[in-house]
């Protein structure tokens, strides 16, 4: 027994190795992809027996990681419903316009593609420099809502996921003066449609992974993509640097998202702050809620805390 022939088998077990450790964490993402998927759909009653659901598949990593989830829910979920994926063609310059339907055809997945060139108006109005997104969004969801009506669709799947929804809350907080996020579930601004988005818990770095995993032929937006000096990437740029430096940050701001208290609050439209009177009775809420658990008694010698 030679040395080489060691060193050949060696290389080919640390291969089968690492080949067996991706299997299984590709195994675990999936099955997180799914169980946030499914939970957020619960939570908040998204799809129900008998919904046709547009699919919006822009040809980006996140609604193609939306189509692929909802399409294994399907086939688990104990309700019966229909998927359809509709993709909105914007006549963007050099837009591959064969690749999703090829990909659709292949899934075995019903679709729509809609064309339709809002590019030309969008580059038409807006001036040189300016931000495309507000225009291009609603142009966009008027067309997608028209769609709907057309194709008796009872739900819209957006494929937004965790981190938009937090970048949207400091959007509205930095730029905006509201407290306002973007909701897992709404109905439209035009009052006639549902709107629902399956990805809400789901971590935009997980359907990075997923998207590499299922090699989707993922199409750019030439369109916005490009314009780097949009608000949303600074704050995107912004959250990933705070969860580099404070790992798990990200999941505790989520998580506040879904726990609000009103009355810690300044908006006299959500707590009615005008009418308070004391009840002599402790409250759970009331001003000790706010500290943190650090400011103890043992942590400050010297000093007699009231609780209020």
């Amino acid at each position: 027994m030679n040395a080489t022939w060691i060193e050949e088998e060696q290389a080919v077990a640390a291969k089968d190795t690492a080949a067996l450790k991706i299997e299984r964490e590709t195994h675990k993402l999936e099955k997180r992809l799914c169980r946030q998927v499914g939970q957020a759909i619960m939570d908040f009653n998204m799809i129900e027996e008998g919904d046709r659901v547009m699919v919006c598949v822009s040809g980006g990593k996140d609604s193609y990681g939306m189509l692929d989830i909802l399409l294994k829910m399907q086939q688990r979920a104990p309700i019966s419903f229909e998927l359809i994926a509709v993709n909105l063609d914007q006549k963007q310059p050099g837009f591959p316009d064969h690749i999703l339907p090829a990909y659709l055809k292949q899934l075995g997945v019903p679709f729509h593609i809609e064309t339709q060139d809002t590019y030309s108006i969008v580059k038409k109005v807006i001036p040189e420099g300016k931000t495309m997104c507000s225009l291009c969004s609603r142009l966009r969801r008027g067309i997608l809502y028209r769609v709907a009506d057309e194709l008796k669709i009872t739900k819209i799947a957006l494929g937004h996921h965790r981190d938009d929804m937090l970048q949207t809350f400091f959007l509205n907080m930095f730029f905006g003066g509201k407290l306002k996020g973007m909701p897992p579930k709404l109905v439209s601004d035009d009052g006639g449609h549902i709107v629902i988005r399956p990805l809400a818990n789901v971590a935009e770095k997980d359907l990075t992974r997923w998207a590499a995993h299922r090699a989707f032929p993922i199409i750019p937006c030439t369109l916005c993509g490009s314009q780097e000096n949009l608000q949303r990437k600074q704050i995107g740029n912004m959250l990933r640097d705070w969860e580099k430096q404070y790992p798990g940050r990200i999941e505790s701001m989520f998580t506040a998202l879904q726990n609000v208290v009103p009355s810690h609050l300044m908006d006299t439209k959500r707590h009615d702050f005008k009418n308070i009177k004391t009840t002599g009775l402790a409250d759970a809420e009331g001003d000790k809620a706010f500290d943190a658990e650090e400011f103890s008694p043992a942590s400050l010698p010297g000093l007699q805390l009231v609780s209020l």
